[in-house]
């Protein structure tokens, strides 16, 4: 597969300028479980979540310093206030799970976080621009939240892996990367699957190394942590950090 070649295409289908992304360099490395606590975004996002499970990943967090708790965008005010002065960030999904709002709806949903603290959202595409190669409509799913960021919240993208062809990660990676976006992440963790080392170091190939990559849906262990920050990703979305940091190796 011509990365290359797919990125330009995808670029000049969006009617946009295409720029080549900053070569990243792979690296293979061990971790002691502890350090893995820096890149884990703690994750609860069951519908049936109470305030006291909210309130006791937040402490988890606190106390393990993982980079973000995320929640869904009801908890953003009550998870910003219980982490002040923390150091962990506040994280929220946009657009949760299927991605099928507007990007009106969308923007709306990021504004409404941000002031309620949010310093980081996790938008889901609308996956049928993928399918229908409307790169244009694409772009601009992503560009609305990215604008109603303001700069004010890091913004993540999830593609859904499962459900797309390998040339369409790449075309939407490449859409991500040039709309402005800070990170691509692969899964909402309520598709028919998660990561995968493959899809994570695809994604890493295609947006470089100017951009972040988060693995998210089915990292359960320290081995599974490991296996996707060798592939390329720069941050985790598990509910298990716990349990991985933790871990004897």
């Amino acid at each position: 597969m011509d990365l290359g070649k797919i990125m330009r295409k995808t670029a000049e289908a969006a009617g946009i300028e295409y720029i080549e992304p900053e070569k990243y360099e792979f690296e293979e490395r061990n971790y002691e479980p502890e350090e893995l606590a820096g890149y884990i975004d703690h994750t609860l996002l069951k519908p049936e979540a109470s305030e006291e499970d909210v309130g006791r990943i937040c402490d988890q967090a606190a106390e393990h310093s993982f980079a973000s708790v995320c929640v869904n965008p009801s908890y953003t005010a009550f998870v910003a206030g219980r982490l002040k002065g923390t150091g962990v960030r506040t994280c929220c999904v946009i657009g949760f799970p299927f991605g099928t709002h507007t990007p009106k709806a969308k923007a709306a949903e990021t504004e409404g976080a941000v002031a309620d603290g949010a310093d980081e959202v996790d938008m889901v595409i609308n996956i049928g621009n993928v399918k229908n190669r409307d790169w244009r409509a694409a772009y601009e799913d992503i560009r609305a939240v990215v604008e109603a960021a303001k700069e004010k919240a890091l913004v993540k993208v999830i593609i859904e892996t499962a459900l797309l062809t390998d040339e369409e990660k790449v075309g939407i990676c490449t859409i991500a990367r040039l709309a402005g976006a800070d990170f691509v992440k692969t899964s909402t963790g309520y598709s028919s699957g998660g990561a995968t080392a493959e899809d994570v170091e695809l994604m890493r190939r295609t947006v470089g190394a100017g951009m972040g990559v988060k693995a998210s849906g089915g990292i359960r262990t320290y081995g599974d942590a490991v296996r996707m920050l060798n592939a390329g990703a720069s941050r985790l979305g598990c509910s298990a950090g716990v349990a991985i940091v933790t871990a004897q190796k």
